[in-house]
This record gives C-alpha cells, sequence and structure tokens, in this order.
C-alpha cells in the first residue's frame, strides 16, 4: 500500500520543481520533467486541500445540516 503524502510534503515538492524551473539551468528534457512534476503536485495539492475543505465544512454544519459561516480570530 502506498504511503499517503502529507500536504507539506507534497508543497514543498512543487516549490523545488518551480525553483529548479526558474533557475534556467535544465536542458529542455530536464524541464518538461520538472514541469511534469510541477505539474503533478499542483493537482496533489489541491485534491488535499478540497479533502481539507470539505472536513471543515462537515465540522461547521449545524444540526440541520446547513452550513453556517464563522468569522476567523485575526483575520
Amino acid at each position: 500500500m502506498a504511503k499517503k503524502e502529507s500536504f507539506e510534503i507534497v508543497l514543498r515538492d512543487l516549490e523545488d520543481a518551480v525553483a529548479r524551473l526558474e533557475s534556467g539551468e535544465l536542458s529542455l528534457e530536464e524541464s518538461l520533467t520538472c514541469f511534469e512534476r510541477g505539474v503533478k503536485s499542483a493537482a496533489s495539492c489541491q485534491k488535499l486541500l478540497k479533502g481539507v475543505e470539505f472536513r471543515v465544512e462537515q465540522l461547521l454544519k449545524d444540526q440541520d445540516g446547513r452550513l453556517h459561516e464563522e468569522p476567523l480570530d485575526g483575520v
């Protein structure tokens, strides 16, 4: 069974891919491979964030199943 990666690890991979691409030191093939890795990491980040958003929404539903908003302190 594959180990589930944390958001922080996937985000770090995405940031690394972006930094490598921005360096301008990669060959075309290396750039393409790095870009592909970045796209996959971005999709994984988005999927993980959607899962967290769903969990937060479930926690904020009232007894009638309606979603209610609560202000965040300091925002």
